[in-house]
């Protein structure tokens, strides 16, 4: 990697030339300290702030239905939790990598961690759903902000010749966190109180804050950078449109004109989006990076993971709870062991990158991944929970191996000045691929189970007493209606499991473009400086 250093002292002296463009801030450089921080340590105080903002997603779902009974509201109203705190990520992502570069990564991430624990003890003393939704959306700005700044940093702080290894174990945070969530929280909702999912956050955001203090490099940001205040506007009014229509087109109506306008408006928006960030001088997102094919590739292929991780943590509990009637926590227990094998694999995956570079992990990540999932498409009522577990493993190796290497490979095909801006459309396509193949896959499921139901002959709401054969028949004609019920959406779901199997096969496709062998050395410090 080829480096600009000052012109040498005997150089021939003369007067220096006046450009006509502003010259900008040079990337943010760690001051030397004195004694050196071993980056491995420093990487591990970045994992924990990122495991804590990505697990809250997954294991606040888990305890939805606890809240809406505390709160007495309906379903609706309840799904508010969750949405507006990804319509808040929504908005809060683009702006993160301005922030840390105005702030400096180091502080910035302290900063995060800390508002981010105050956010989340404000919602475990919620008294109502009106100033839960309000705690959540001031959970979600550092929450938004921390992997963003956390995996800049990252990048900062390792050697590029050990980055596969470094973002192994930062995968933790990203693919661990959401698999383990359901365990965590069905034990926390089921046996002790909702409220303490939030409250776990305020000890571990102190202790993280004050290792970042002390094991952090906390360099001073670039104060002369300008915020890009139409480009941010564009961006976010596009993120929030179309979050809003997806996390709403269920219950509004997939064809409804709200549902029709917000999309229209979030492409459109996204769509100015780009011609302002080509013109102005100091964009607030370089979406010349999408110049680098290495990238825009990891990006596609992070949004084909992404849809398979959630869409099965979604639908997969659902499964378990509705049709074979398993607790919270007995369903985390039976997904705990695809969560242990995605844990033990990251490390490995790391290494493996380091060795063989992005291409060969992905390929046979995603082919594993893809054959896992099609085996998904022949569950029933009564499939065994053994068979579950192992098949969810299974799927676990392929997703272990693929993320990191896929991820790594494409920041690392991207400038070192532009990393931070890389890392926030990392975020951003990994939060909106989830909520939109979340919402398309439920879309999906319900069209299919609606179809299954007419084909069957059963109506599509629940009997009702039609004042014959009294209450036994009644309840053997309710108990008939379940078994269809339960039928048509295991139906519907193994096609969504065959749909989801193709969608990764595509993925196994674009993963033969990636980079193959090693990534060159940078003979960059073992030791972070700050």
């Amino acid at each position: 990697m080829t480096t600009t250093t000052d012109a040498p002292d005997t150089a021939p002296t003369r007067a220096p030339e006046r450009s006509a463009t502003p010259v900008r801030p040079a990337p943010e450089r760690e001051a030397p300290r004195s004694s050196g921080t071993p980056w491995i340590v420093s990487l591990l105080v970045l994992v924990t702030g990122m495991f804590m903002s990505v697990l809250d997603v997954s294991i606040v779902n888990v305890a939805i239905p606890a809240m809406q009974k505390d709160f007495g509201v309906t379903t609706d109203d309840i799904q508010w939790v969750s949405t507006a705190y990804s319509l808040a990520l929504g908005v809060i992502v683009p702006v993160s990598a301005w922030l840390g570069a105005r702030l400096g990564l180091g502080r910035a991430y302290v900063i995060s961690l800390v508002a981010f624990g105050v956010g989340s003890a404000l919602c475990g003393l919620a008294w109502d759903i009106n100033s839960m939704i309000v705690f959540r959306v001031l959970q979600a700005i550092p929450g938004g902000i921390i992997p963003v700044v956390a995996l800049s940093m990252v990048y900062q702080i390792v050697p590029r010749e050990r980055i596969g290894a470094a973002m192994g174990l930062y995968g933790l945070g990203i693919v661990f966190a959401p698999a383990v969530g359901p365990t965590l929280g069905g034990y926390l909702v089921e046996y002790v109180d909702w409220r303490l999912i939030f409250f776990i956050n305020v000890p571990i955001g102190v202790l993280g804050a004050a290792a970042a203090i002390i094991w952090l490099p906390m360099a001073r940001g670039a104060r002369g950078k300008r915020f890009d205040v139409l480009g941010f506007l564009a961006i976010a009014t596009g993120l929030f449109s179309l979050l809003l229509a997806l996390s709403e087109g269920e219950s509004w109506g997939w064809t409804s004109y709200p549902v029709m306008i917000l999309i229209t408006v979030g492409l459109l928006a996204l769509a100015l989006f780009v011609v302002i960030e080509l013109e102005v001088d100091e964009p607030l997102l370089d979406v010349r990076v999408f110049r680098y094919w290495a990238f825009t590739n990891s990006l596609l292929l992070i949004a084909v993971l992404s849809v398979g991780l959630f869409g099965v943590l979604f639908f997969v509990p659902l499964f378990l709870q509705q049709t074979q009637g398993l607790g919270a926590f007995d369903t985390g227990l039976l997904l705990l062991p695809q969560a242990i094998v995605m844990g033990i694999l990251m490390p490995v995956a790391g290494r493996i990158y380091d060795r063989f570079g992005p291409r060969w992990p992905a390929v046979i990540g995603l082919s594993i991944l893809a054959l896992g999932t099609w085996m998904l498409r022949d569950l029933s009522v009564d499939t065994s929970w053994t068979e579950l577990r192992w098949i969810l493993a299974f799927r676990a190796v392929g997703m272990g191996l693929a993320m990191m290497p896929i991820m790594t490979g494409g920041i690392s095909a991207v400038p070192a000045d532009r990393v931070s801006g890389a890392s926030a459309f990392n975020n951003v396509t990994q939060r909106t691929a989830s909520a939109m193949g979340l919402a398309a896959l439920t879309a999906l499921l319900g069209s299919r189970q609606a179809q299954q139901m007419s084909d069957s002959g059963a109506v599509t709401t629940m009997p009702a007493s039609t004042g014959g054969g009294g209450p036994a028949a009644l309840l053997t004609e309710y108990s008939m209606y379940g078994k269809v019920q339960s039928a048509a959406f295991v139906t519907a779901l193994d096609d969504l499991m065959m749909v989801t199997a193709g969608l990764t096969v595509v993925g196994v496709v674009l993963a033969f473009f990636l980079r193959s062998g090693p990534a060159p050395a940078s003979g960059g410090p073992a030791v972070v400086e700050a």
